[in-house]
C-alpha cells in the first residue's frame, strides 16, 4: 500500500507545479484580473517576481505574497 502524503507535501508539490504560468492570449479586462492575464504577468515581471522564458511563459518566484499578487491584479 502506498503511503498517503501529508498536506504540507501535497501543498509543495502544487505550488511547484504553479510557479510556471502560460498567459492567456487576451487581457479581458475584467476587474479584478484573472492569474494568467499578460497584464498581470508583466506587472509581476516588472517588479522583478517573474521571469519571461524563451518560450513565453513566466516562471515565478519561489514565493509571492498574496497582496503582492493582490496589487498585481488591480
Amino acid at each position: 500500500m502506498a503511503k498517503k502524503k501529508s498536506k504540507q507535501e501535497r501543498r509543495a508539490q502544487k505550488a511547484a507545479k504553479a510557479r510556471v504560468l502560460k498567459p492567456k492570449q487576451r487581457c479581458c479586462k475584467s476587474r479584478p484580473r484573472c492569474k494568467r492575464c499578460p497584464v498581470v504577468l508583466k506587472r509581476l515581471e516588472r517588479e522583478g517576481l517573474a521571469t519571461r522564458d524563451e518560450g513565453g511563459r513566466y516562471v515565478l518566484v519561489d514565493v509571492i505574497a498574496k497582496a503582492q499578487l493582490r496589487a498585481a491584479r488591480r
